[in-house]
């Protein structure tokens, strides 16, 4: 296949790399851990965790999840926000050759009770802050074994039990619960130390991760993430990454911030998976929506490296406390998630002296799949170029080639697409074509040279600050409200999240309002998915099949 971006590649940037130089995400871990084992890998609250610690404590764990009988290839479910028992329940799982289950801590009970079935999960490790929800569910899933972790765990004796109280009784953010027979994260690791690890000789066709997306329907789908499709993402984006990096001065770590949710893709490779390869340290960020504390955390570091969504970057560059962060030694803020926008991307120029270098990929790509390079001294208002091993391909509806500069379904072909959805076949065949490429439900252009831009998503999907929203789920919740006729779903422009979840509602019952739909949500829907504006009509435009036009609402 022609790849005409490999002419416009940055120097130093091989068209191709051997991205099967680890046989698995374990392999490359434990040679990290061994290389930089004195290094800190992860800063939190004023703690380091090192690359030695990482293993020592990752082992442990390891040793205690196949104590509770749990077997190589059982999937285990990690329900937990930026805090440094992450990295290690996750090192863990992989070592003791089980699968990662991501799931973000914010579910409601009835998007975790769809997870844990879904994925088969036997035992979750959860943050206490989030076992009450947990609670509800858990007659009803299959996940009977339970570690909980504290804020404090691993802050040491003092600071841990200080920042316990204070998360538990002063800001009251652990609702009562009750799981009996959970064991507590500290715990697990005391029981596993010095105990035996059968190591299970994880292979590049292991599935590493359960990643949940909505894909191209609203029924969230596990992308099923081999071992070797991460490793060669891994490595794929550390290639790409090279003529920013080499301006960090030598001898001194890279340093990157960890604001995007590990839970999420795009932080699980590209923070977490990468820095580990390279022997960097990630500042963790627990909650980047509290913009002052994330401001006042980035001021105690200096750093190297910035992956963010538009959201934030737009946040942070318009707060007042921003010019208290020292952003000099700042190489490379890589965009992606959502749409960087323009205007975002020419203040954080303005303000760091750092372009914002746009990407582009998807849970089911692990997730990389284009970059700006990132050399850039501007904003390209595209997604860039193919990463090295990567085939891009734009179809019509009929699967046919389309020419440069033509609106097409972008497709991708390469190592880091996924095996397929969990246990979903049929889904699975609807975005593979023959020869092995991903229909990723994205439209766009490619030009001569290579450069993808993004024109419209294929389906109704609503981006809300980087994650996706599926009309035919929040649809879904709305009308199982018995006040509710009809409703749909749609996205509208948004100045803070990039786009905004409007619900249009045909009223069963005269005296829904607009409060009503709102609690119906919020008991139901994650904060991300529930609508922001809600609208009452007397009926909706459908197409004579009875189908409800979105299209005409957005219009």
């Amino acid at each position: 296949m022609q790849r005409p971006w490999l002419a416009h590649y940055p120097s130093g940037v091989p068209a191709d790399i051997p991205v099967d130089a680890y046989p698995s995400l374990v392999a490359l871990m434990q040679d990290s851990f061994e290389r930089h084992r004195e290094r800190p890998a992860f800063k939190f609250m004023g703690s380091a965790l090192t690359f030695g610690e990482l293993d020592t404590l990752s082992r442990a764990f390891a040793a205690w999840l196949q104590q509770q009988g749990l077997q190589r290839g059982d999937r285990v479910a990690v329900m937990l926000p930026n805090v440094p028992q992450y990295p290690v329940a996750v090192a863990a799982i992989l070592r003791a050759g089980m699968v990662v289950v991501n799931v973000n801590p914010l579910y409601t009970p009835r998007e975790l009770e769809h997870q844990l079935k879904d994925s088969g999960a036997r035992l979750i490790v959860i943050l206490e802050n989030f076992a009450a929800t947990l609670q509800q569910v858990l007659p009803q899933v299959p996940t009977k074994k339970i570690a909980v972790a504290a804020m404090g765990d691993m802050l040491g004796w003092f600071k841990g039990a200080l920042v316990n109280h204070v998360v538990r009784k002063v800001k009251k953010l652990v609702p009562a619960y009750r799981l009996p027979g959970a064991v507590r994260f500290k715990d697990a690791l005391e029981r596993g130390r010095g105990a035996a690890l059968a190591e299970p000789g994880v292979g590049p066709d292991d599935i590493a991760v359960l990643q949940y997306t909505g894909g191209t329907t609203g029924v969230s789908k596990g992308a099923v993430l081999m071992h070797r499709n991460l490793v060669a993402n891994i490595l794929q984006s550390e290639a790409w990454n090279q003529p920013a990096l080499k301006q960090v001065p030598a001898g001194e770590q890279l340093v990157t911030v960890c604001a995007l949710p590990l839970y999420h893709i795009f932080a699980f490779n590209v923070n977490m998976m990468l820095g580990l390869r390279m022997g960097a340290c990630n500042i963790l960020i627990p909650n980047p929506r509290d913009l002052p504390a994330t401001l006042k955390e980035l001021s105690r570091h200096r750093f190297h490296s910035f992956p963010a969504v538009n959201t934030l970057f737009n946040a942070l560059a318009n707060h007042p406390d921003f010019g208290r962060v020292d952003w000099s030694a700042l190489k490379l803020s890589v965009g992606g998630g959502m749409a960087v926008q323009q205007a975002t991307a020419q203040l954080w120029l303005q303000k760091t002296g750092c372009p914002v270098v746009e990407g582009y990929g998807l849970s089911e790509t692990s997730p990389s799949v284009t970059c700006n390079p990132v050399d850039a001294t501007a904003y390209s208002g595209d997604i860039g170029l193919p990463l090295p091993n990567t085939e891009i391909r734009l179809l019509d509806d009929e699967g046919r080639d389309v020419s440069p500069g033509t609106a097409g379904e972008i497709c991708i072909r390469g190592p880091q697409v996924m095996a397929g959805y969990w246990q979903r076949p049929d889904e699975t065949a609807k975005v593979m074509t023959a020869d092995g490429f991903f229909r990723s439900g994205d439209i766009g252009t490619m030009d001569e040279h290579g450069r993808v831009r993004i024109i419209d998503r294929k389906k109704d999907m609503i981006l809300v600050s980087g994650f996706n929203v599926y009309p035919n789920e929040v649809e879904d919740v709305l009308t199982q409200h018995p006040g509710v006729l009809e409703a749909a779903v749609i996205g509208v422009p948004d100045g803070h999240s990039g786009e905004a979840v409007k619900a249009i509602i045909v009223r069963k019952d005269a005296a829904l309002s607009e409060a009503d739909v709102r609690a119906w949500c919020e008991s139901n829907l994650t904060g991300y998915k529930r609508p922001r504006t809600v609208e009452f009509r007397a009926e909706l435009p459908k197409t004579p099949v009875g189908k409800i036009l979105r299209r005409e609402l957005r219009g």
